[in-house]
């Protein structure tokens, strides 16, 4: 996908950004920059699950309904939602209303209490699956090695709604790759914050 210049303010930016400011702003402050936060990870993780089979920015447009409904996707809170609280969700029309997903959010949220047990932290497992440094650019995939074997080792360890494709979005998203395209005026700066970036250990 090439670079996108239809912008007011004339800056380059990845093709699939539209011209929303909501759009923009996620898109410049957050996609592909380095995220090491155990909260703002198993958020992201659980929104990229809901957003298969959907267009990001419905996801994008409903983030502060899910954030509401899921208790800010801290884990600890999450993992202890009951049937009342599913049937609350699937009554919420600010989220999309999949039971399925609803209760793969749940079921991962105890994966991830016990990741960060385990691990020490959820980012610390999360971030081994980077890419190796010089690693060929695997934009325009939905795919990657690293993202098929991330999306392995967590259905191994019972996490759901993880396949390859919607983690390797979550990589893009959290900065595990720098996907923005070389002409993106964010290109640069995603790559200067992931060589600052202090990886989770």
């Amino acid at each position: 996908m090439t670079a996108n210049s239809d912008f007011s303010d004339g800056l380059a930016r990845c093709g699939w950004v539209d011209t929303s400011p909501e759009y923009i702003a996620y898109h410049d402050t957050e996609w592909g920059f380095p995220q090491g936060d155990d909260r703002a990870l198993f958020e992201q993780l659980c929104l990229e699950g809901f957003q298969s089979g959907l267009s990001w920015r419905t996801i994008l447009n409903k983030r502060e309904a899910f954030r509401r409904g899921f208790a800010g996707f801290d884990p600890a809170k999450v993992a202890r939602f009951d049937e009342t609280r599913i049937q609350a969700l699937l009554a919420d029309a600010g989220i999309v209303r999949h039971r399925g997903k609803i209760e793969a959010v749940i079921n991962n949220a105890g994966r991830a209490l016990e990741m960060i047990e385990r691990e020490g932290s959820l980012g610390a497992f999360l971030w081994r699956f980077e890419a190796p440094p010089g690693a060929a650019s695997t934009r325009g995939a939905s795919t990657s090695a690293q993202s098929e074997a991330l999306s392995k080792a967590l259905k191994k360890l019972g996490w759901k709604f993880v396949g390859p494709t919607t983690v390797y979005a979550f990589m893009q998203s959290v900065g595990m790759v720098n996907d923005h395209h070389p002409d993106c005026h964010c290109h640069g700066p995603s790559e200067r914050a992931r060589k600052a970036f202090r990886r989770p250990a």
